[in-house]
């Protein structure tokens, strides 16, 4: 009963948008390809346009040749909107205890979203975190002259 509580707890918290994200990154980690470590994750962003986009881990015979969700949805939206996209939220969603976003995803979503909220889950709750909070000291650099990107 006391878990059943806590989920219960946890969604109350969560606004529809969030509720609506938090499925589509249930749908996207579906389609991942992990037939090596079996941990399938999705992801799904909404941008500061409103529009979705979805991405799920796929991995290689050659660990490193492994993407990521979160990196997936974010190069999709990219390729979408163009240089300027900004993340507003990040949805993450496996089939694992708890799987928050890793190093690399991390500095790529503070690159993309420097303000953006990141729900993950964490036991049978749902955490919620700020950039700030998942990467303090991001690594950053000033574009240069040429560059299309502010941050």
């Amino acid at each position: 009963m006391a878990r059943r509580d806590r989920r219960a707890e946890a969604l109350d918290r969560l606004d529809a948008k969030d509720i609506e994200l938090i499925g589509k990154a249930r749908r996207a980690s579906a389609q991942a390809y992990a037939p090596y470590s079996k941990l399938k994750v999705g992801a799904a962003v909404r941008t500061s346009t409103g529009r979705i986009f979805l991405g799920c881990n796929v991995e290689n015979a050659s660990y490193s040749l492994t993407s990521c969700a979160e990196r997936n949805a974010i190069f999709a939206a990219v390729a979408e909107e163009g240089p300027s996209m900004q993340l507003e939220d990040v949805a993450i969603f496996a089939n694992a205890e708890r799987v928050s976003p890793c190093g690399a995803c991390r500095q790529v979503l503070a690159e993309f979203g420097a303000n953006a909220r990141v729900l993950f889950p964490e036991a049978r709750d749902i955490q919620i975190m700020t950039m700030e909070q998942l990467l303090p000291t991001r690594f950053k650099l000033a574009p240069g002259p040429s560059a299309e990107r502010q941050s």
